[in-house]
């Protein structure tokens, strides 16, 4: 095999996977933000998850993707635990429509599929038939780069060192393993299963070897959702765990039956004169059967998965975010992920932000000095979280394809700038206490206050229930003013405990604004959706 031909390999292996990623990439724009409600409506039923996951897969042609996409949505609390089970078993079924596809030999049509994909995304002005055109485009190309592959070892079949290497994986320990590696280097099962099936059309393997090592690389295939949910929570490593133990079990059953029975043969039989077709129908049989014999025990795999993995106690972990963000990528399912957990996160600050204010004007009443420790611990988390999540949705923004979603982060960028004023303002208030005592009125006038911000806190994405708490606030501080100016002309009040009202009131009346700020930027959002 010359340096040629390794080249034309390795340009054949990197049109493959590119056709994968524009695959990939087309249906996240036209779909990606809706997988959430897409998810959230049809994982509830085990069948109807794994048609699901099956179809997903079909469509981008990598189960990986469409694991790590899982990964994520479980990390951002999106799904649960089990509802991921039925998706990743339903995926391990949809990879397998590759194999299938390249044993039906379109090779020679391929550059006309990529050709129709291409005039679509160039000439048609239409979003969405840019991104069907995008996915047609990538199926094009994957199948060039597979016709680049299976001519780039044609020489192999001269090689004799080669051939008896081939050999040696029938033996299931040599060939599990060397599927398992493979796949895992170059992260893709529909990827090396191609390969596989380009070795048999050139008579480099037969079925009896090739089993093993497609075996193995169901297994491989795994190490793309383990790289995914490194810095993910618990819930999204056991999922990762089930995707292993599935592959595991059925490596380790299909194994022990073309050991023992004559399967191989069989299969062999029913397509005698295409290695290719060979080896797709085994892979089918392979996640078929696997998941038939698994979907009664998904809640067991997913309770196995939590055993391995069990999850600690939130106090132990150091993770600022209540749940660690995804790592930014144009994986399928990202824009989805992205949204629900930057407004998570928002909602966890944003609850934050308002204790801090209710907080500090307890503590006007009532100080104590742990709770003064505390505020200003809080307000430093809030600080952090805002900080590494505006950094974050800058990120986000330098690659998300989706307009809607782009639009609600840069809203949300906005927004947490209100947020952590209104927390500011919440230690500023604190320190008022040192300077007056209060009588019983003028604590209750606070607590008053308390009253209406806390209820305006809880309607901030009502827009209209946030403008009249904004004018009952207003109109109180205005009273309170109104109160004091008389009491200064009557000499009831101290000039401390005027100073004391004047700023409270002043804080008030910003964090009443921000209130109103926030208000809108919600309702941004409502009208740009309708």
């Amino acid at each position: 095999m010359t340096i040629s031909n390794v080249i034309s390999l390795l340009g054949g292996l990197a049109l493959f996977l590119y056709g994968m990623q524009m695959m990939s990439g087309g249906l996240e724009t036209a779909a990606g933000d809706k997988m959430k409600s897409i998810l959230e409506k049809l994982t509830s039923n085990r069948i109807i998850g794994v048609i699901v996951g099956m179809l997903i897969t079909a469509v981008i042609q990598s189960s990986s993707a469409t694991t790590v996409m899982v990964v994520g949505f479980v990390n951002a609390g999106m799904m649960s635990l089990r509802q991921a089970v039925w998706i990743i078993m339903g995926a391990n079924i949809g990879t397998t429509i590759t194999g299938q596809l390249i044993a039906l030999d379109i090779g020679a049509i391929a550059p006309v599929i990529a050709f129709i994909g291409v005039v679509m995304v160039v000439f048609i002005k239409n979003a969405k038939a840019n991104c069907i055109g995008e996915i047609i485009a990538g199926l094009g190309v994957l199948f060039i780069g597979m016709e680049m592959m299976s001519t780039a070892m044609l020489p192999l079949r001269e090689s004799q060192s080669f051939i008896s290497l081939m050999t040696t994986f029938s033996n299931p320990f040599f060939g599990i393993l060397a599927g398992a590696v493979f796949t895992a280097v170059i992260q893709s099962s529909s990827a090396s299963v191609g390969i596989l099936q380009a070795l048999a059309l050139n008579g480099l393997i037969g079925l009896d070897g090739a089993v093993y090592v497609l075996f193995g690389q169901n297994i491989g295939t795994c190490i793309t959702a383990v790289l995914a949910s490194i810095g993910t929570n618990r819930e999204a490593k056991q999922t990762t765990v089930i995707h292993l133990t599935f592959n595991i079990i059925g490596t380790i059953i299909f194994t022990v039956i073309c050991m023992f029975t004559p399967l191989t043969s069989f299969i062999s039989s029913l397509t005698p004169t295409n290695p290719a077709a060979q080896i797709a129908n085994m892979h089918t049989l392979f996640n078929i059967v696997t998941t038939l014999l698994l979907l009664p025990f998904g809640t067991y795999l997913a309770s196995f998965a939590e055993k391995v993995l069990p999850v600690k106690d939130k106090e132990e972990t150091e993770d600022v975010f209540e749940s660690p963000l995804p790592t930014l990528s144009y994986q399928i399912g990202t824009s989805a992920i992205l949204v629900e957990q930057i407004e998570n996160e928002i909602k966890n600050i944003q609850n934050m932000a308002f204790k801090n204010v209710n907080e500090s004007l307890s503590q006007l009443v009532n100080f104590d000095k742990q709770k003064e420790k505390d505020l200003l611990r809080s307000e430093d988390k809030v600080n952090t979280i805002n900080l590494k999540l505006s950094e974050y949705i800058t990120e986000a923004l330098g690659i998300e394809q989706n307009s809607e979603n782009s639009f609600k982060m840069s809203v949300y960028y906005h927004l947490l700038i209100d947020i952590e004023r209104i927390s500011n303002y919440a230690v500023r208030i604190q320190k008022y206490q040192e300077k007056v005592t209060l009588n019983s009125e003028e604590k209750d006038r606070i607590g008053q206050l308390q009253n209406l911000i806390f209820m305006a806190s809880k309607d901030l994405k009502d827009l209209k229930k946030e403008e009249e708490h904004y004018g009952r606030i207003k109109a109180f501080c205005k009273e309170i003013k109104r109160r004091q100016t008389k009491r200064m002309k009557e000499k009831s009040i101290s000039f401390e405990l005027t100073l004391f009202f004047s700023q409270l009131v002043n804080d008030v009346e910003r964090i009443n604004e921000h209130m109103l700020a926030i208000a809108r930027d919600y309702n941004m959002i409502v009208v740009h959706e309708a």
